[in-house]
């Protein structure tokens, strides 16, 4: 199984059940509050993803399984609002493409395109030649610490499983 839960932005809504400690989401943002107006992460919506009773906010949550022979190779999550996606998609790359551990596949730098604004946010940990080149070929670059926080799970082809958190945050459990 793999799954996302989420509270959306750091700290959810700001809201804490007394007494608890459990902070309420802001799962709202993920709906458009008005046509063309950005939400808490620049994303732009529409009137398809209005607030409306029956409705569920457009999410970037993608918990993914892969699998080969119809067995389980790989799971893979992550945290992140709309960067969630390609952090997916790069560690699967990574894993499945290239053959790099989970440890190594969470470890290599990412990078995220969202449209508007038009610029490409790349981590700081990408060479400074890979960014010069990007650079001569007309991307704007948004040059950030990390982007987002994933976590996975990859069999062997031995039957072994390994799994690994995200270097780029401390005091994660990983492995087994």
């Amino acid at each position: 199984m793999a799954c996302t839960a989420t509270i959306n932005y750091t700290w959810g809504s700001l809201v804490t059940i007394p007494g608890t400690g459990i902070l309420l989401n802001d799962e709202m943002d993920d709906f458009s509050m008005q046509p063309g107006m950005p939400n808490v992460f620049g994303l732009l919506g529409g009137e398809a993803n209005a607030v409306a009773p029956g409705k569920r906010p457009l999410s970037s949550m993608s918990p993914t399984i892969v699998q080969q022979d119809g067995q389980p190779v790989l799971v893979i999550g992550a945290a992140g609002g709309p960067t969630i996606i390609n952090q997916v998609l790069l560690g699967v790359i990574q894993v499945i493409d290239f053959g790099r551990t989970p440890t190594q596949a969470l470890a290599a730098p990412r990078f995220h395109h969202q449209w508007r604004p038009d610029a490409l946010r790349i981590e700081q940990s990408v060479p400074e030649d890979t960014r010069t080149e990007l650079e001569k070929r007309g991307h704007t670059l948004n040059v950030v610490p990390m982007i987002g926080v994933a976590q996975a799970i990859a069999r062997a082809a031995d039957g072994t499983f390994s799994g690994a958190a995200d270097p780029r945050v401390s005091g994660a459990a990983a492995g087994f």
